[in-house]
């Protein structure tokens, strides 16, 4: 029975949630989310502000519990999990502030006592690469240095799971570029299975292997980040021929003359919506961030 569910949980997916709801004063944060994060893979999650990235993270983590759904790490319950469970985890909010009364060595010695895996030899070369005062007290820290010594805490760990949520937001753009080589390698070597939130389209590009984007507590699309271009492509459509449109589509933008723009996407045998061909039809092929900005307007 043992042998059974060790093997369960090492086949689970790392994160799992389906059906996940939840909202905050009345108002719908996510909306019958359905996300799966399959080993080794390295998932941008990308969306405005406010588009319910964080409380998407915490709700699949157990950290929030959701009005409706179910999440699952590693095949457990979010809420209930263990132990063991815990150690194969590292996540790094938005805003690190915990213990902030310790100094960045106290800390990490701290927190390395419950991982067994812990690398302390990264701790010390990150630590002095990053030009971090271990002994000065975290609270004096700028946001900046504050991230970078919760990153290491959660690089440090080995984990099998690793969770950033805007992990660049208090970054410069060198310091962001490293954190990104610094995840791309973990994951690259070790297999890590990566999960990170951001709105900084060219991070994706750099590491990120699918992507998914979340517009107002929906999850719109979820695809690896090289097919995106062969996927979806913006249609443009003169006034006259609009009401052509196809009824699908993950946006829509009507012009002062009546043309219509919408983004489209190829159906299961590879095709285009059948207005695409229409003659005076127009279909732009478009990068990732073009494809955030036209759904995200």
């Amino acid at each position: 029975m043992n042998a059974m569910l060790r093997e369960t949980e090492s086949t689970a997916a790392p994160l799992s949630v389906s059906g996940l709801v939840h909202c905050y004063e009345g108002s719908n944060v996510l909306t019958g989310v359905d996300l799966t994060l399959e080993p080794g893979s390295v998932l941008g999650l990308i969306g405005r502000n406010g588009a319910g990235k964080s409380t998407l993270i915490r709700t699949m983590l157990g950290l929030l519990k959701p009005l409706r759904g179910e999440a699952r790490v590693f095949g457990e319950p979010a809420l209930k999990l263990d132990d063991n469970t815990k150690a194969r985890i590292a996540y790094v909010p938005q805003q690190p502030e915990a213990l902030a009364w310790l100094t960045a060595q106290q800390m990490l010695d701290y927190v390395g006592r419950f991982y067994p895996r812990w690398d302390q030899d990264f701790v010390r070369n990150t630590l002095e690469r990053w030009q971090i005062q271990p002994n000065k007290l975290l609270a004096k820290l700028s946001p900046g240095e504050r991230q970078r010594v919760d990153l290491v805490r959660a690089l440090a760990s080995q984990p099998e799971l690793l969770v950033l949520d805007e992990p660049a937001a208090a970054l410069d753009p060198v310091a962001r570029r490293e954190l990104l080589r610094e995840v791309a390698l973990r994951a690259g070597e070790s297999g890590t299975t990566v999960l990170f939130s951001t709105h900084i389209v060219s991070d994706l590009e750099r590491v990120a292997s699918d992507v998914a984007f979340l517009h107002q507590g929906k999850l719109l699309m979820r695809c690896s980040v090289d097919e995106t271009k062969e996927r979806y492509a913006r249609l443009w459509l003169p006034g006259k021929m609009s009401a052509a449109a196809p009824v699908a589509s993950l946006s829509r933008r009507r012009y002062d003359d009546g043309s219509l723009s919408l983004v489209i996407e190829r159906d299961t045998r590879g095709q285009w919506p059948e207005a695409a061909h229409l003659p005076g039809a127009r279909v732009d092929t478009l990068g990732l961030e073009d494809l955030f900005v036209e759904i995200a307007e």
